[in-house]
């Protein structure tokens, strides 16, 4: 039981930390300095060294030796593969999703997509990235593969700190609407355009990105804990 609740923690901890990338709370190449995470989760160093490694094997953290552990800073190339695979990927998503999807599935992911204009309608930037990439987790879900599932789940974080590198700050995590004419087309079992609306999603999201002259955002570590 107790190595249980550990486990629990740890992952809880990691969690937290990959909502704050995908939230853009915390920026690519800022380092995480474990006693601060200590101090603010209320655990032990040792707690927050085993989360910053979890995240470190899903490449979401980069572990220097007598450095310590770092946000992932994507280069330019990075991203372009990253996009590469996931235009390999999500039609696969796509396909499975609609084989698979029941009513509550397509109930699910209409209540997400009612998240993602809540959040929109309040300007809530930080809460839309989020959403943004969870949706493309969602459906990974409800693809109903596992290992798609984990590797989305790696993904679309990268995603995040991606667009937090090159994007406009002002520019939407995802275009408008784009999520909601994909749920549509799932719904109505219109494999072709679901898959022909999900890589037109992809390429439009990576057309958007500065590859070329990466931005700094000025992010601040109290942002993780309010």
């Amino acid at each position: 039981m107790e190595a249980s609740s550990t486990k629990v923690a740890i992952e809880q901890i990691a969690e937290r930390i990959t909502d704050a990338v995908m939230e853009h709370r915390l920026p690519p190449g800022i380092k995480l300095v474990e006693e601060k995470l200590a101090s603010a989760f209320g655990v032990s160093r040792t707690k927050i060294r085993q989360a910053l490694t979890l995240l470190a094997q899903e490449g979401l953290v980069t572990l220097h030796p007598n450095r310590g552990a770092f946000v992932k800073r994507p280069t330019a190339a990075e991203a372009r593969d990253l996009f590469a695979t996931r235009r390999l990927v999500e039609p696969e998503i796509v396909r499975n999703v609609i084989k698979r999807a029941c009513s509550e599935d397509l109930a699910k992911l209409r209540v997400h997509l009612k998240e993602e204009a809540e959040a929109r309608s309040l300007g809530d930037r930080r809460r839309i990235i989020r959403l943004s990439g969870q949706f493309h987790m969602l459906l990974a879900q409800v693809s109903g593969n596992s290992f798609i599932e984990k590797l989305m789940g790696e993904l679309c974080p990268l995603t995040c700190l991606i667009i937090a590198l090159f994007d406009e700050p002002q520019t939407p995590a995802c275009p408008e609407d784009e999520h909601s004419q994909i749920v549509e087309a799932i719904a109505q079992r219109d494999e072709v355009r679901a898959i022909k609306l999900m890589l037109h999603h992809l390429e439009h999201i990576e057309r958007e990105l500065h590859l070329d002259s990466p931005t700094e955002r000025d992010i601040h570590w109290e942002a993780l804990y309010g």
